[in-house]
């Protein structure tokens, strides 16, 4: 135990020192000592053999970079600091950089090198608000209602950050053609930094796009998602005295009631594979005031954007009956929406056997301890603890849950995987997520993600029928009529979504 404290406590003086460190770097420079190591240019490094011998030469900048922004914790559209640190790392390694891209402070792109292919990298960085836990195998908040990355998103930021300064690395040292673009993508977690990204041509030269993301395995299936829609429902009503004068007011917060009732009757009648969730984000002011104000927040999910569409119709339509049945006014705004994620077989298959020749990892005396306590808090986990020394074998599925990533495989052929960041059996978005994604088995995860990322980039560079090939796989299963149309419409970046 003593020494999982002196653990915790060295990264913590990490974050600090990076965090000094960006303040005296300010928005253009980037000082040179990062974790009290000189972050030397790509030009200055040993030639590395590959890609992936050049994340093990930056390990310790990777894990430092993934524990700063772990300290950071900051929501979506705020990551002022985590951006600022994966940039300043790239920045010191010869990368470009436009900041500020698509009207998203946050957001950002990195490039290297010229010439196709062009691959581009994905890096998030944004956590979930209350979800602070410091790094301990018992539920432990750091600061109380303050959030924490229970998504792992410090880890798949570091770990994509690496890897692109892997590959610039390579591709000076082995004189091959190519771009190599690290793209900062911000508020992933309902924000749909991605879509806004998609949007704005970002990756309209990309000829892949690679990406990962934390999770409780080793796992490099081609599998699709659910779209999602989601959109703020307000009611505005009359307030008036609760007791002495209740005919007086009309209630925002029976408006927001109806139209959960309505909506909750609606199951009954929608696809199974559709997902419907909400959450009353205001609710009146004190018992004895009829509330002249209410709001709920729901999500629409199901695996096909145009049934999604229909189904958030439904819910609009639901909103609209309970405001007219309560005499309030209702107004809605949509907040995010993505397309399911399209699979690519070839470049999945390509990323198995690059995770296949890599392998899992193992847990020291230290981490099989805390990994068998935060095990005891679990519910019926679906991962056996020592499966992080494995990869999962590879097969075609679906996922529930949604991401932005969905828009951008529309575009562009594009990849993603997991590693073990976690405890096997650990849900993403739980404190058991945070916790040890701030120890050493979210470092060695972290490193695993960097090291495929960097393989299969490499391997990309090196085989162009690869890259015609996966692009010939994205038209096929899109369809010649496909056209684009961003489920959020034409809104702007909603900034202030976690204010």
């Amino acid at each position: 135990m003593l020494q999982a404290a002196l653990n915790r406590l060295f990264n913590r003086v990490q974050a600090r020192s990076l965090a000094a460190t960006l303040s005296c770097a300010g928005a253009v420079l980037f000082c040179p000592l990062l974790f009290g190591q000189e972050a030397v240019p790509a030009a200055a490094q040993t030639a590395p053999i590959d890609a992936v011998s050049a994340v093990d030469a930056q390990s310790e900048q990777i894990t430092g970079l993934a524990d700063a922004i772990w300290e950071f914790a900051e929501v979506g559209y705020q990551e002022t600091r985590s951006s600022e640190a994966l940039q300043g790392h790239l920045r010191a390694n010869g990368f470009e950089i436009v900041q500020g891209v698509a009207d998203i402070p946050t957001a950002f792109v990195a490039t290297f090198g010229s010439g196709k292919p062009e691959i581009a990298v994905l890096a998030e960085f944004d956590a979930l608000p209350g979800l602070s836990q410091d790094a301990v195998a018992t539920r432990s908040p750091r600061e109380k209602g303050g959030a924490g990355h229970a998504c792992g998103h410090h880890m798949f930021g570091a770990a994509s950050t690496g890897a692109g300064v892997a590959l610039a690395r390579w591709l000076e040292a082995s004189s091959h053609k190519g771009t190599i673009k690290v793209v900062g993508t911000p508020a992933e977690e309902g924000g749909s930094g991605k879509v806004y990204l998609t949007r704005a041509g970002v990756f309209d030269n990309a000829d892949v796009v690679l990406h990962w993301h934390p999770g409780d395995a080793n796992n490099a299936s081609a599998s699709s998602s659910n779209s999602n829609k989601s959109g703020r429902f307000r009611f505005h009503g009359r307030a008036a005295h609760a007791a002495s004068a209740p005919d007086r007011g009309r209630s925002a917060l029976d408006g927001v009631e109806s139209m959960n009732y309505m909506v909750n009757m609606m199951r009954e009648h929608v696809p199974d594979d559709a997902r419907i969730h909400y959450v009353i984000t205001h609710g009146g002011e004190a018992p004895n005031i009829v509330p002249e104000f209410a709001e709920v927040y729901y999500y629409v999910r199901h695996p096909q954007a145009a049934r999604v569409i229909t189904l958030f119709e439904r819910v609009v339509a639901a909103a609209e009956g309970a405001a007219l049945g309560t005499e309030t006014r209702m107004d809605y705004e949509v907040m995010h929406g993505n397309y399911p994620v399209l699979p690519n077989e070839v470049l999945g298959r390509m990323v198995h056997d690059k995770m296949q020749q890599l392998g899992g990892f193992s847990y020291s005396a230290q981490e099989k301890k805390f990994a068998s306590e935060i095990r005891s808090s679990l519910i019926k986990p679906r991962m056996p603890l020592g499966s992080q020394r494995d990869v999962q074998p590879f097969s075609i599925g679906h996922t529930m849950g949604s991401t932005d990533v969905g828009d951008v495989s529309w575009l562009v052929p594009t990849v993603g995987f997991s590693t073990a960041t976690w405890v096997p059996g650990t849900p993403a978005h739980s404190w058991q997520a945070v916790a040890a994604g701030g120890t050493s088995i979210g470092h060695k995860g972290t490193l695993l993600a960097a090291k495929v990322l960097a393989a299969a980039g490499q391997e990309l560079f090196t085989n162009r029928e690869l890259v015609d090939e996966a692009r010939r796989e994205l038209l096929q299963r899109r369809g010649k009529d496909f056209k684009y149309s961003a489920l959020l419409g034409d809104r702007l970046p909603p900034l202030d979504y976690r204010n």
